[in-house]
């Protein structure tokens, strides 16, 4: 949570294989490895997948983002007019305030 008051997203890398993943675990999902650390990620990725939620108090676009260091991640698309949202598309990292907790990772269209 440090990292990310500082702006920072911090990936699980696995020193044994060099594969980072998301979301943290104790073991590397790739070669069941214990030998992790926390790497910085770029902040840059692509869009996978989203789907815009129109029925909420304010409509929100939810997305899994694949970051360029490899794994993908739940997330929310923000800053943008939603019909633009398209798979493929390059994002950049940027945090948002939580109601009681660490600022919260989201991505605008790069």
């Amino acid at each position: 949570f440090e990292a990310a008051e500082r702006g920072k997203l911090l990936v699980p890398r696995c020193n044994a294989c060099g594969k980072s993943h998301w979301y943290p675990r104790a073991v590397c999902p790739h070669c069941f490895s214990q030998d992790l650390a926390w790497n910085e990620a770029s902040g840059r990725g692509t869009i996978y997948s989203f789907s815009v939620m129109r029925r909420a108090e304010v409509p929100y676009a939810m997305a899994y983002v694949t970051l360029e260091e490899g794994p993908t991640m739940m997330t929310n698309i923000v800053d943008c007019e939603f019909d633009s949202v398209k798979i493929g598309q390059p994002v950049t990292l940027r945090f948002v305030p939580s109601e009681n907790g660490p600022p919260v990772p989201v991505f605008k269209p790069a």
